[in-house]
């Protein structure tokens, strides 16, 4: 029996999937709540809030809390780190390979059992870096 099968899965929690299914970006509710009205016109903001956290709760998507920033929901569940943009926010998985000797490593060290490593790197996204480009080359010219 998969996880699926576990749930009663309703058309706004399959929407819901849909749209976390098919993005690298983290959306924020309110970003989940615009794509699936979409798809669902009568849904609630309500709704789309129970759906994220009955799935997030079940295991079936994950909840991205980090950074002090809106949560931000995703449906890739396999271990990967993120990248964030410092000016706007954005959160994307980060394209490299997780360190499995980094929790090894600590685990040796220590008395705990590792479950779970986040980490977020942060910078200046290909948008916003453009937007920063073109204001400094603007003040340049002035």
């Amino acid at each position: 029996m998969n996880a699926y099968q576990k749930f009663k899965m309703t058309p706004q929690r399959i929407a819901i999937m849909n749209c976390l299914g098919q993005r690298n970006l983290h959306p924020t509710a309110d970003e989940v709540f615009q794509a699936v009205r979409k798809m669902l016109p009568r849904i609630s903001l309500g709704t789309v809030y129970r759906n994220l956290e009955f799935l997030t709760g079940n295991g079936l998507i994950k909840k991205n809390e980090q950074g002090g920033g809106q949560r931000r929901y995703e449906g890739n569940l396999e271990k990967h780190y993120h990248i964030k943009c410092t000016s706007c926010g954005r959160l994307e998985d980060a394209p490299i390979e997780p360190f499995e000797s980094l929790e090894n490593s600590l685990e040796g060290l220590c008395d705990y059992k590792i479950f779970e490593c986040q980490v977020e790197f942060e910078g200046l996204c290909p948008d916003c870096q453009a937007k920063h480009s073109s204001r400094t080359n603007s003040q340049a010219e002035a």
